[in-house]
């Protein structure tokens, strides 16, 4: 045993050592060193993994820009960009960009749904699918009645609470989208507003999410992970495989859908409207898979708007009383048309995007073949490049006053420059801009709108603080302290 002891530390530290001198020599070798940055940055990536599962990496990276410029690398192979004209250039449709491979680790060992897919041609096909059952006809055709049953659902709890202890309308807001979204994907509401709390589904959901950052973030300790014995361990990890399964239902009521919407949901109505290869392109498993993606990505970041709405209009109590006014002359209907044309009501929300969008994060891509000239730097073939919606809409040069909530800046479409229409990217850019868009304008507009209405004069809790609303970043952003708690 001794022996094996004195024979172990040196080999050990001399991997230790082999593994420093590599990391040396690669980064006075690579093409990047010249680049600006933290100097640590030419060595390692576990910098950015800390404040990534700190949830802080927009923080970090807009920190790195104020100090370093539009330029800045953030580990050894990723540059992060906030110039606006590379931003237009990499999410150009047709620009050759393509997502990295982290995204492969989102979903590994499985079909990748519409979010994650790198192949260009294979998500061309995919989106053709989404594209018809998430246009803006179809919404109003097939779901306007399900969308708005569930918004006035959903501000009748939050205006009861309010009337007693007080409402969080962070649980209400999520509990309402992720009903929506399920009626849409499923063909079934979850009836979570009704039942006041999350389904057994959502809790899978969102270990779900945890897993997949772990397999993306550090794909190294997963395997190990998976050999702990810990029953609760066991049941974390294997929470992606019942959300999979649970897609099941999806498929069950598209095919039991018939030429009837009472079980029908967005997938039975593509398959109505496409052709027989799309038909074939959408199996079984797709239809799993992209039913439970569509849970994640038209939940939490409706809510999480509407959530960051509802804070930041209460702050300023001249704008809420205008926005109150503005909506109480509307028709008690409150129509698609009466919504989309009230410009103060869609001004709060371009400015709430603009600020508090849900996912303001890095969209990491592939430089192709030519490289990327940027601001006097070249980035070379094979470097992922990321841009950050949160550091475009802060750039003072392009939003006057852009730290401060302005709830009328957008009131007047008119006097948008150029630069401001190409930075406000709350959705996306290019051909992978946000699918389902014109669902969460739906669903903000009557969220906003029936609140305003319904709970005139709302205040914030005295128990609600700045910090509790202080955001934390885990891919989409959430307020810290998980509620956000009005009164009447």
């Amino acid at each position: 045993m001794y022996i094996a002891n004195y024979v172990s530390m040196p080999l050990l530290a001399g991997v230790f050592l082999i593994g420093i001198l590599y990391a040396v020599v690669n980064a006075f070798k690579s093409p990047l060193r010249g680049l600006p940055g933290p100097w640590y940055t030419h060595f390692t990536h576990l910098a950015l993994k800390y404040q990534i599962l700190a949830g802080n990496r927009v923080h970090y990276i807009h920190s790195l820009h104020q100090r370093y410029g539009p330029v800045v690398r953030v580990s050894p192979g990723e540059v992060a960009v906030s110039d606006l004209e590379a931003f237009s250039k990499i999410h150009k449709i047709g620009s050759g960009f393509l997502k990295s491979a982290w995204y492969d680790g989102v979903t590994p060992n499985r079909e990748p749904g519409i979010f994650v897919m790198r192949d260009p041609h294979q998500h061309a096909a995919r989106r053709r699918l989404f594209a018809r059952a998430f246009s803006v006809s179809s919404l109003l055709t097939n779901w306007e009645s399900e969308i708005r049953q569930k918004a006035e659902l959903a501000v009748n709890n939050i205006k009861r609470d309010a009337q007693n202890d007080g409402a969080d309308v962070f649980k209400w807001w999520t509990l309402m989208a992720t009903d929506v979204i399920a009626h849409l994907s499923f063909g079934e509401s979850f009836r979570m507003l009704e039942l006041g709390k999350q389904t057994p589904y959502i809790d899978a959901i969102q270990s779900a999410l945890l897993v997949s950052g772990i397999r993306a973030e550090l794909s190294w300790i997963y395997p190990i992970l998976q050999c702990l014995p810990f029953q609760g361990l066991k049941r974390l990890l294997n929470a992606d495989t019942v959300v999979f399964e649970h897609g099941s239902i999806a498929v069950r009521n598209m095919q039991s859908a018939g030429d009837g919407l009472s079980k029908a949901n967005l997938f039975s109505q593509m398959l109505a409207e496409s052709d027989s290869q799309e038909k074939t392109n959408l199996s079984t498993s797709s239809v799993q898979a992209e039913a439970s993606n569509l849970i994640v990505a038209g939940s939490d970041t409706t809510a999480v708007t509407l959530t960051y709405l509802i804070w930041a209009v209460l702050m300023q109590p001249q704008l809420q009383a205008e926005l109150e006014r503005e909506i109480s002359e509307l028709s008690d209907e409150l129509t698609f048309d009466e919504l989309k044309s009230a410009p103060l009501l869609n001004s709060v929300i371009e400015e709430t995007l603009r600020l508090y969008g849900a996912a303001p994060g890095a969209l990491p891509r592939v430089v192709p073949g030519k490289g990327l000239d940027v601001c006097g730097h070249y980035i070379p073939p094979g470097t992922v490049v990321s841009t950050q919606a949160f550091t475009l809409h802060r750039n003072e040069n392009i939003f006057d006053d852009a730290q401060r909530f302005n709830g009328y800046r957008f009131v007047d479409k008119s006097t948008l420059t150029g630069a401001q229409k190409t930075a406000l990217s709350p959705f996306g850019a290019g051909s992978r801009i946000c699918i389902g868009l014109h669902l969460a304008w739906m669903e903000l507009r009557l969220g906003a709108a029936l609140f305003f209405r319904e709970c005139r004069s709302a205040t914030l809790s005295p128990e609600m603080t700045d910090e509790m609303m202080e955001m934390e970043n885990r891919f989409l952003i959430a307020p810290k302290g998980h509620r956000c708690i009005i009164k009447l």
